[in-house]
């Protein structure tokens, strides 16, 4: 079975950086998409961005310009740098994967098709 577990999250000030990454174990597929998810408490669940094995990447409008996704493929570590954070980019922070190729991008808003997800690191920022 396919594992992933974020680390990184932490408290910084408004206009700051954070870096986190993501371990998969068990993703010995050689085609697999994989994504960064947030949410704030009880609200609706909210995509990041999604890269797929290949490299190709996608964004949010939310934060597209200030976050950037990349991938390890050989080591399999998913990273998810951000910058210029804000007050609303404070939340719980998911890494998750799924196998196959072609679909991650179209699943950036539902999360349809990824089946392992880690636990979440918070990000929590301040003015």
């Amino acid at each position: 079975a396919v594992e992933v577990m974020e680390s990184g999250g932490g408290s910084v000030q408004a206009g700051g950086s954070l870096r986190l990454t993501c371990v998969a174990s068990g993703l010995t597929y050689p085609r697999y998409g994989m994504g960064w998810f947030r949410r704030v408490g009880r609200q609706e669940r909210e995509g990041l961005a999604t890269i797929e094995s290949d490299g190709s990447a996608v964004y949010a409008d939310s934060v597209k310009g200030r976050f950037t996704i990349s991938l390890d493929d050989t080591r399999k570590i998913l990273y998810l740098q951000m910058q210029n954070l804000k007050l609303e980019d404070t939340a719980m922070y998911y890494c998750a994967a799924g196998l196959g190729a072609g679909w991650a991008h179209a699943a950036l808003q539902s999360g349809i098709g990824f089946t392992s997800w880690g636990r979440g690191t918070q990000v929590s920022v301040s003015s």
